[in-house]
């Protein structure tokens, strides 16, 4: 191989052939000839080269001339008729002209395409339509059997019988397209002597990509020989647009060159497909091929257009109805599951709780339900730290569902993992939020029959260049197909579609359920706090007077009451005293929910300067060591709540403490991406039993006597948490018994 053809095979690949106008040749077949008219006078504008041949005129005496002429009046008003109906139910035209002193009769299929008016002329098997009805009954015996198949592959079986009988064809063959557009042939009727194809698989590259979009349109083709010599058409360009004539929908369009020697190379003579369709797209074809030169009448062809597109009605409906028993299944696992789910208070929980239903909604060996990090999985899945790798690769999909059979073809690190996850399907509930749950099918190894080779050569032309060429042998060829599973029907991406769509609904309806829990909570908690605060304030002043009368009693009285008298009168005052303090704690409380926050940029070193400055006095008498191992930062926030923040940890960390050596730490943790920072308040104190950990925040709680500790009215953590929720924020501890607590808190404001 040369430099210059080792350069050509890096370039040329299969998609070669998806680049061939297939569309415009510029080129018919010459068993007819094609006329393009210029409406509204019907003027011949284009002409195929073989006029002369079939209608005793040449292109020269043709193009340029009304085709009245060549029809004669009568004809033309008829055509002219006919180009105000549907032309599916007016083709064939039966057309007579006259030409070197005899009548020729042909069927004149006349058709609309890219602003192009197109008449087709076939020499016509009969002078009328007497042949077309022939074939009534036995379309109508054909479509009965089609309607009472039981299931596709009797479907399949019963159209191939029936089309041979119908065209007398050496083999005829349906051959359904894969997802991958790859094809095989799932039944055939045939001549006894020749080899069977029934099982064979052929790649997609078989049919280039504008070749099955030309299946959707035009749903019949045919070759009655394919060792033909093309026709041009002349002029090559429409005088009207300048560009080649489109034949999308020409009956007579000629064929790729590369799809003749395919043929010649299958040893066939002459071939007919028909369109087979299901929900707008090309499902499969009815492939007729023939060892010798064989042509269809268009009356016969309609008829096997007919029985392709009830066979095309037929096949939605079995395909429908075979997967119904299924299709049912999915539904009442579904409606359970979400039955269920709703019950949940949180999602994830709810959906860890039915993962082994998740295996049978898209019947699945394993499941993964992925949470931003946290992993839950069911059956057979890959290992976490393959699963997050999978993950960071299925979050740079922009679609919510994402599912193939063959995952390592387009991850290939898939590949390590394909005897548990070659089938995936990905299902975003939330991309922001980073929920997904992932279905796994494992491999299953498959022998494929192909029908020869399937990978195209490459051949070297007369000039020394690389060209693609269809196989010259369609032997058996066997090939071992691993890293696929089995692929995912459409009801099971339907279900799982299905399913985001109902948790979506559910996390609405929480959401909107939540919004109005929070409306009504803010107004209690409104009407609390204004409770609060009248109740406090308005107890305040019969209180110091019952602790001012106690006081004035011990002054005015003490020498006339006994010593038990005065006992309880100084027993008295103690309780006005302590009533009072949780008096203002209450009011203090709810002041915090009334007064707005004046947030500015607060140093935080001076904040907690100026409390150590407060609390000087106590922590000289304890001789408590403060530490705080680095600047603290500046940051948006309340001043005078913060500052109370900070008071009321640091001063609780030097109250409880027996020890003789107290500390007290105060600083802040490094702050992942765009998380808040976490500040905190450690100490060496007494520490707090685990039980009460979530109870130390309650209003009035105190873990302690009354007494101990310096006393307190046990609504300073209260205080603290609320002012750190208002900032936006949230406060935890952790403790050991003993040993001392920590205090940490965020704040966002």
């Amino acid at each position: 191989m040369n430099d210059n053809q080792a350069i050509a095979t890096e370039t040329i690949d299969l998609t070669n052939c998806d680049r061939e106008p297939i569309h415009i040749p510029g080129l018919i077949q010459p068993h007819g000839v094609l006329l393009v008219l210029q409406e509204p006078e019907l003027k011949i504008i284009q002409v195929s080269a073989n006029s002369d041949l079939l209608l005793g005129r040449s292109p020269e005496q043709l193009v340029n001339t009304a085709l009245v002429d060549l029809l004669g009046k009568q004809q033309i008003q008829a055509i002219y008729q006919f180009l105000q109906a549907d032309f599916e139910n007016v083709n064939p035209l039966k057309i007579a002209i006259e030409a070197q002193n005899k009548t020729s009769f042909f069927d004149g299929i006349i058709h609309k395409f890219d602003s192009n008016l197109i008449l087709e002329l076939e020499p016509a098997k009969t002078e009328n339509h007497t042949e077309f009805y022939k074939f009534y009954s036995y379309v109508k015996s054909t479509i009965d059997k089609l309607q009472s198949a039981t299931n596709i592959e009797q479907i399949c079986q019963d159209i191939v019988k029936e089309i041979r009988k119908l065209t007398q064809y050496d083999r005829v063959m349906v051959y359904q397209l894969d997802a991958d557009g790859a094809g095989c042939v799932v039944a055939e009727d045939k001549r006894s002597d020749i080899k069977p194809y029934l099982g064979l698989h052929y790649p997609a590259t078989d049919i280039p990509e504008q070749a099955k979009q030309l299946y959707t349109l035009n749903w019949l083709r045919l070759i009655p020989d394919v060792n033909y010599q093309s026709v041009k058409i002349i002029p090559q360009l429409n005088p009207v647009n300048n560009s080649p004539v489109d034949l999308s929908l020409a009956v007579l369009r000629s064929v790729s060159p590369i799809h003749i020697e395919y043929l010649q190379n299958m040893g066939v003579r002459a071939s007919m497909c028909v369109s087979l369709m299901k929900d707008k797209q090309l499902w499969g074809l009815i492939a007729c091929h023939h060892q010798e030169p064989k042509y269809i009448s268009y009356e016969v062809r309609t008829a096997c257009e007919f029985l392709g597109k009830v066979m095309s009605m037929q096949l939605v409906a079995k395909e429908e109805n075979q997967d119904l028993d299924y299709k049912m299944k999915l539904k009442s696992i579904m409606s359970k599951f979400i039955e269920s789910i709703g019950l949940q208070n949180n999602l994830f929980d709810g959906l860890v709780a039915l993962k082994e239903n998740l295996l049978e909604l898209a019947g699945a060996q394993g499941v993964a339900i992925c949470w931003d990090d946290e992993f839950c999985v069911a059956g057979k899945t890959p290992n976490p730290e393959q699963l997050r790798d999978l993950m960071q690769w299925i979050e740079t999909k922009q679609d919510n569902l994402f599912h193939t059979n063959a995952l390592s073809q387009v991850y290939p690190v898939a590949a390590e993992y394909s005897d548990v996850a070659s089938g995936l399907i990905a299902l975003a509930i939330s991309r922001v939020n980073r929920n997904y749950i992932l279905w796994f099918r494992p491999e299953v190894v498959q022998t494929v029959n192909w029908g020869g080779n399937p990978h195209k050569p490459l051949e070297v032309d007369e000039d020394g260049g690389l060209r693609l060429t269809p196989r010259k042998s369609f032997e058996l060829w066997q090939e071992t197909v691993r890293a696929k599973s089995l692929p995912w029907k459409p009801c099971e991406l339907e279900a799982v579609l299905e399913l985001r769509g109902a948790i979506v609904s559910i996390v609405l309806r929480q959401a909107d359920e939540l919004a109005k829990i929070n409306i009504e909570l803010e107004r209690s908690n409104t009407e609390l706090d204004a409770f609060a605060y009248i109740a406090s304030h308005d107890l305040k002043e019969p209180l110091r007077g019952i602790h001012n009368y106690s006081n004035f009693l011990i002054e005015d009285y003490a020498q006339i009451l006994n010593e038990e008298g005065v006992s309880k009168l100084q027993t008295l005052v103690r309780l006005t005293q302590r009533m009072e303090d949780l008096i203002n704690s209450l009011l203090h409380f709810s002041r915090l929910g009334r007064v707005e926050l004046a947030i500015s940029a607060t140093d935080l070193n001076i904040v907690v300067q100026q409390v150590l400055d407060l609390l000087s006095a106590r922590i000289e008498e304890t001789s408590a060591k403060i530490d705080i191992p680095r600047a603290l930062p500046i940051i948006n926030c309340d001043r005078v709540q913060v500052t109370e923040v900070f008071s009321n940890l640091i001063s609780n960390a030097i109250k409880y403490s027996d020890r003789p050596q107290k500390w007290v730490e105060i600083g802040y943790l490094d702050a992942e991406t765009e998380s808040p920072i976490v500040f905190y308040v450690r100490d060496n104190g007494i520490g707090i039993k685990e039980r009460y950990l979530d109870s130390i925040f309650r209003i009035f709680k105190r873990l302690h006597g009354q007494n101990q500790y310096g006393g307190g009215t046990g609504a300073g953590l209260t205080i603290v948490k609320k002012i750190v929720e208002r900032h936006g924020g949230k406060i935890w501890v952790e403790s050991t018994y003993g040993r001392g607590s920590t205090f940490y808190f965020t704040l966002q404001a």
